[in-house]
């Protein structure tokens, strides 16, 4: 599985919109939109609040940060 589908996955399992899941992330629509069809990925300061976001819903990190380190191998 990608970063992007993982990201979507994640979104979605929690009944989140695109528009809220940003909102929780201080990220703009477009950007989660990016992330979701694999034309960009989050930096390391996104990937932390990601991580704290994960914890705060208790959803599991490991699988967004293992894809999203592999994500130069997507393309």
């Amino acid at each position: 599985m990608t970063f992007a589908e993982n990201i979507k996955q994640t979104r979605q399992r929690l009944f989140f919109s695109q528009e809220v899941f940003a909102k929780e992330l201080s990220v703009n629509l477009t950007t989660v939109s990016r992330w979701e069809t694999g034309k960009s990925k989050p930096n390391m300061s996104t990937m932390r609040q990601i991580k704290e976001f994960c914890t705060k819903h208790n959803v599991d990190y490991e699988p967004l940060e293992s894809t999203w380190l592999a994500f130069e191998l997507e393309k």
